[in-house]
C-alpha cells in the first residue's frame, strides 16, 4: 500500500495536483484497503501532497473503515448531512489553496457540480491513466489472491458439471454453483453467472432461464468470484451425453485458437498479436463472422479492467500483467463455444491461474429430474 501511495504522490507532483479524490469502489480499495458497495452514497478517498489522506463515508461504515484504514482521518456522515460541505472544510484545513483537483473519468455530473460549487476556482484533471498503470502490474500479494480466486472459479465449474442431469434447468444449475461457492466462503460473484444450454450458447452474453438440459446439448459455463477484493473469470463448455459432429468442430477450433494465443504470451509481445493469432485461426476455419468480441480483458480488482485485449492494442505484454484469453464461436440459435482462462505474464512466458481441464468433455446422462 505504501508503494502505491508513493507513486500517486509522485504523479501529483508531476501534474501539480493539490488533491486527488477517488470515489470508485475499485480505486478506493486499491488505495486504502477498504472495500464496500456504497450504492448511491458517497465513499471517497482523498490524497494530499504534504498531509495525511482521509476517507469520507457514511457513518454506518466508519467502524469498518477505522479497522482497515491506517494513517489518515475518517469522516463519517449521516443521511441528513451534506458530505460536500465536510469535504470543503477538511480540504481547506489541509491545503491553503485548492487549485487543481484530480478525479476519475467516471465522476458523475452531480458530483462534479458539487465540487465546482465548493471550489469554484479549481481546475480538474483526470487521474485514471495513472491508476490504470499502477494497477496493471500485480505484486506478490495480489498474485496470491488472484490465484485463490481462480481456484474458486475452477471449483464453480466443477460444481456446475456435477449438477448436470437430463431435465434440469439452467437456473437450477446456476443455483447449485452459487450455493456451493457460498459454502466455500464466497460472498460475491464477479458478474452474473451464466449457464447456457444448447442453442442458447449461441449468444455470447445469453441469459440463463428455464431451458432444460437435453442429450446432445452443449453447456456453457461463464462465472467468476470476488475473493478478498480480487476477481476471477472462467468459461468452459462441455457436452451432455454426446457431442454433435458440428459442435465438436467448433470446440476444437476454439481450443486451438486459444492455444495459439497462449503460445505467444511473454513479455514484449504486442497485445494485439494475441487477438490476431486466435482470430486468424477461427477465420481460417470458416467462422470469421462468428467471433464478435475482443480476445479478452485485464483482470484484477475489477473483472474487466485495463488493458483491453483487442487486435489494435499495440501495448506490449509486461511481467506481472493479468488478463483473460477467451475466444469463442457463436452460431445464433444453433450453438456456441467459449473457452476462457485467467493468464499471468511471468519473466519468460505465462501461467494460467484457472486450471479446470479444457479437453473436450462429454458428461454422462443420468435419470431425469
Amino acid at each position: 500500500m505504501k508503494n502505491r501511495l508513493e507513486k500517486l504522490k509522485s504523479w501529483m507532483k508531476a501534474n501539480e495536483a493539490d488533491v486527488v479524490m477517488l470515489q470508485t469502489r475499485a480505486n478506493v480499495f486499491f488505495t486504502t484497503g477498504f472495500d464496500t458497495d456504497p450504492h448511491e452514497r458517497l465513499v471517497a478517498s482523498c490524497f494530499f501532497l504534504d498531509q495525511d489522506p482521509l476517507i469520507i463515508c457514511p457513518g454506518m461504515e466508519v467502524n469498518q473503515v477505522e479497522g482497515i484504514f491506517g494513517k489518515g482521518d475518517v469522516l463519517g456522515y449521516s443521511d441528513t448531512d451534506n458530505p460536500w460541505k465536510m469535504i470543503e472544510k477538511a480540504w481547506n484545513e489541509r491545503t491553503s489553496s485548492v487549485k487543481k483537483i484530480a478525479v476519475e473519468r467516471g465522476l458523475s455530473w452531480e458530483r462534479l457540480k458539487a465540487l465546482q460549487s465548493a471550489f469554484p476556482h479549481a481546475s480538474f484533471k483526470e487521474v485514471d491513466e495513472a491508476l490504470e498503470s499502477a494497477r496493471l502490474i500485480k505484486d506478490d500479494e495480489e498474485v496470491t489472491l488472484l490465484k485463490e480466486a481462480a481456484a474458486l472459479a475452477d471449483f464453480g465449474v466443477k460444481a456446475g458439471v456435477s449438477a448436470l442431469q437430463e431435465g434440469i434447468s439452467e437456473m437450477e444449475v446456476l443455483a447449485s454453483i452459487e450455493y456451493e461457492l457460498k459454502k466455500k466462503g464466497v460472498r460475491e460473484m464477479a458478474f452474473s453467472t451464466m449457464v447456457l444450454f444448447g442453442e442458447k450458447a449461441g449468444d455470447p452474453h445469453g441469459n440463463p432461464g428455464s431451458r432444460r438440459l437435453q442429450k446432445g446439448d452443449a453447456v456453457l459455463f461463464d462465472l467468476g468470484v470476488i475473493w478478498k477484493g480480487y476477481a476471477s473469470d472462467i468459461t468452459r463448455t462441455v457436452f451432455f451425453d454426446h457431442v454433435k459432429e458440428s459442435d465438436q468442430a467448433i470446440y476444437e477450433t476454439v481450443l486451438t485458437a486459444q492455444s495459439k494465443a497462449l503460445a505467444i504470451c511473454k513479455p514484449g509481445t504486442a497485445i494485439g498479436d494475441l487477438d490476431k493469432a486466435a482470430r486468424g485461426w477461427i477465420e481460417e476455419k470458416g467462422y470469421k463472422d462468428f467471433f464478435p468480441h475482443r480476445l479478452g480483458h485485464g483482470l484484477g480488482i475489477e473483472v474487466h479492467e485495463f488493458p483491453s485485449m483487442h487486435a489494435k492494442n499495440t501495448d506490449p505484454l509486461q511481467e506481472g500483467m493479468t488478463f483473460t484469453i477467451e475466444p469463442g464461436i457463436y452460431l445464433p440459435n444453433q450453438a456456441g463455444v467459449r473457452i476462457e482462462d485467467d493468464v499471468y505474464i511471468t519473466k519468460d512466458g505465462y501461467e494460467t491461474f484457472t486450471k479446470y481441464p479444457k479437453e473436450l468433455q462429454i458428461i454422462s446422462s443420468s435419470a431425469e429430474v
